[in-house]
């Protein structure tokens, strides 16, 4: 498939691109630097190499969530967003960004997301899971009381947010201890981001705002194949949750998917038969997966061509409103 779109992939800048290196051997470090770096050799080369007509970028993790200091994330935000809008006003029929925001602060990232969108022509925005607010060991999660202004702010933009892994504090998750191989993207990152996921999925933020829209890379960070077990548990007694509907529901009306970093066709076959082929969506999560890999997988993997064709590509225009 020659004209596929794709929208985990990533790039650093100069203040973030040091969050990236623990996620990489050493021997492969320099080779991930240059390619987060890069916007208009390696990125466009694989692109064009492996049938990616256009991409939708977004700042590396946790990057501005992992920045205690208020002020410090909203200076590096906007930093970040106005290197990507550079590169979106040099190729605008490549590239797309997702806004990168501060979100120790709401109002300022609500402030941060009308720009992005109104003035840089951004598509959303993503969050690197939560952010660290004040001192390294202070949270928020984005089902918070305080973030209520924020959310009604983004809704009323009509833009979907990418909800992205990030590790948990370790001082907060001690069962990683001793076994640091299953931090970052073996499994902490699902962990982490499906349990923030749940949150806000159960939080009453879509019956606020039943027209937002949130996007799970990874197939969904193991959700869609547990939400039967949540939901049954869930039906005989709610413990106070306050949506008003199944989180199920709300799986299947508020929530897309992407193949990025997941490519194993029982995996999407099975997303497929949970959330339908409609909210499914290409990508690659370049460059920490590889455009080859992504693409050897999508263009040969046991699925209609209708199917293949809106995961790789219908679906994103639809829900982006691109041409």
């Amino acid at each position: 498939m020659k004209n596929k779109i794709a929208l985990e992939e990533h790039f650093a800048i100069d203040l973030t691109i040091g969050d990236s290196q623990v996620y990489a051997r050493p021997e492969v470090w320099a080779g991930l630097k240059s390619n987060l770096l890069d916007f208009e050799q390696q990125r466009l080369d694989q692109m064009n190499a492996w049938g990616t007509e256009f991409s939708i970028l977004s700042l590396n993790s946790p990057a501005v969530q992992a920045i205690p200091d208020t002020r410090r994330a909203i200076e590096v935000a906007m930093r970040a967003n106005d290197v990507l809008a550079e590169q979106v006003r040099r190729h605008p029929a490549r590239f797309g960004g997702f806004a990168a925001l501060p979100m120790q602060n709401p109002d300022a990232a609500a402030r941060e997301l009308e720009r992005c969108v109104k003035e840089l022509g951004f598509h959303g925005f993503l969050v690197n899971g939560f952010s660290q607010v004040g001192n390294a060991d202070t949270v928020v999660y984005y089902d918070a009381p305080q973030f209520a202004g924020f959310w009604q702010a983004a809704a009323a933009l009509g833009k979907p947010f990418y909800m992205h892994p990030r590790d948990p504090l370790a001082s907060r998750e001690p069962i990683y201890d001793g076994a640091h191989w299953l931090t970052g993207p073996t499994w902490a990152f699902a962990m982490e981001t499906s349990i923030h996921t749940l949150r806000l999925l159960s939080s009453g933020l879509f019956d606020r705002h039943p027209e937002l829209q949130m996007i799970l890379g990874h197939f969904g960070e193991g959700i869609p194949f547990n939400i039967w077990r949540v939901d049954h548990i869930l039906r005989k007694g709610r413990r106070g949750m306050p949506c008003e509907k199944e989180i199920g529901d709300y799986l299947r009306s508020n929530v897309h998917l992407t193949t990025s970093g997941n490519f194993r066709t029982p995996t999407l076959l099975s997303s497929m038969l949970e959330v339908g082929s409609d909210r499914i969506m290409y990508s690659v999560d370049y460059p920490f997966e590889k455009h080859e890999d992504a693409a050897r997988w999508f263009d040969r993997c046991e699925i209609s061509e209708n199917d293949r064709q809106k995961i790789g590509r219908d679906n994103a225009r639809k829900l982006f409103g691109l041409a």
